[in-house]
């Protein structure tokens, strides 16, 4: 049952069905609905990851060590991520997408917003990540983070452009992405603005995750990359801002005034020691992201309360909800979710375990198991190529 156009789910333990035709909720199902008996378990939406990132989804299986170990945040990224991404090409592209994915939908996460980099394969990386999500199933909001750091404005202008090529389909959507403010030039910032604008999308970056970022603004005479990206008129409203984490409540207020979405990363954060974000808490415009840890949202979640009790911040409920009206909002659907006109995508648990995932009325897990491709095949393929990427990664 991999396929359906109207689709009923239920009833469930607690007598509740969905019925979902032509990708959306709807209040009766048409005649001739196919039929997905769940009485044993419980209906509940789909989860969202409100920002990753595809590409490192072979980091599991034995990324190199940074030697030296990094200081700071920066040398995170240049001794690790920003080695990992140059060093991708559409074999490993392809595999860490697909290993990413299926771990998603496996997860019960089934919307999931991409930030991407890969300087050595521009175009068409999209299409790659595209292509993985339409055949898994995965509902997907995909972007090319444009930036200058590796090869100036051109770099930047072909990401952007990149941005473009993005088909809509009822799954897949584009963005317009920006890396952060701190590696883009005030053109960039602006012509990123303009094109999500012209394309009627949204931009999304990442925004104060180390204060690295906020110091660089500074620098450059704003207040904070906040305040330049909205200078610049870099943020249409609906923005994605990634990880706040040097953001104060006023920024925070100010981003949520602005329309903004902020994605809170909390097991990310932590562990690239940038800081807890307890100012996202002033505005109720925050969703739960991963930054590239496995889209396991539940997991997101209980180490978002964890890490919340820590810091004294009481402000978290809501933000696994946040992400449902983030997807509803770019896909143009009901906010309230397995409400008529809402997307089509639940899951169905059974003591706990994901039993059947559904994205768009298409059942992707059926029984516990992938309906658009063999778990252990994408595992084999991915732990193959990932030991050849380590080689390329290591001569850079």
């Amino acid at each position: 049952m991999a396929v359906s156009a109207a689709i009923v789910v239920g009833p469930d333990a607690r007598g509740r069905s969905v019925a979902i035709a032509d990708g959306r909720v709807v209040a009766v199902a048409p005649p001739g609905a196919a039929r997905l008996a769940c009485a044993d378990g419980v209906i509940e939406p789909g989860a969202v990851c409100a920002h990753t990132h595809l590409y490192s989804g072979l980091a599991r299986y034995g990324l190199p060590p940074a030697e030296p170990p990094p200081r700071d945040f920066v040398e995170i990224l240049q001794k690790i991520w920003w080695r990992l991404d140059r060093a991708l090409d559409a074999e490993s592209l392809r595999a860490a997408a697909r290993d990413y994915v299926a771990r998603a939908l496996l997860a019960g996460t089934t919307t999931l917003v991409d930030h991407h980099e890969s300087p050595n394969l521009i175009e068409g990386s999209l299409a790659i990540l595209a292509e993985a999500c339409e055949a898994l199933g995965v509902r997907a909001l995909l972007c090319y983070g444009a930036s200058e750091r590796n090869f100036g404005r051109d770099e930047a202008r072909r990401g952007l452009a990149e941005c473009r090529r993005i088909a809509a389909t009822p799954r897949v959507r584009g963005l317009v992405g920006l890396h952060a403010s701190f590696t883009v030039s005030d053109a960039t910032a602006r012509e990123a603005g303009a094109a999500a604008r012209e394309l009627g999308t949204v931009v999304h970056v990442h925004v104060a995750e180390d204060r690295a970022d906020v110091d660089d603004a500074r620098r450059r005479g704003a207040a904070g990359p906040l305040e330049r990206l909205l200078a610049l008129d870099a943020l249409p409203p609906g923005s994605i801002l990634a990880h706040g984490v040097h953001l104060d409540r006023d920024q925070a207020r100010r981003a949520g005034e602005a329309r903004c979405w902020l994605v809170h990363n909390p097991r990310s954060n932590n562990g690239n020691r940038v800081g807890y974000a307890a100012s996202l808490s002033a505005t109720d415009r925050v969703a739960l992201g991963t930054d590239g840890w496995d889209a396991d949202m539940a997991e997101e979640e209980e180490a978002l309360e964890k890490l919340a009790r820590a810091h004294g911040d009481a402000g978290v409920d809501g933000r696994l909800a946040g992400g449902l009206r983030l997807a509803a909002e770019r896909f143009g659907a009901q906010a309230e979710p397995l409400a008529p006109g809402s997307l089509g995508d639940l899951v169905v648990r059974r003591d706990g375990a994901i039993r059947h995932v559904v994205v768009g009325g298409r059942v992707v897990v059926e029984r516990g198991a992938l309906t658009g491709g063999d778990f252990a095949a994408i595992v084999a393929e991915a732990r193959a190529t990932a030991s050849r990427l380590w080689t390329r990664m290591k001569a850079l």
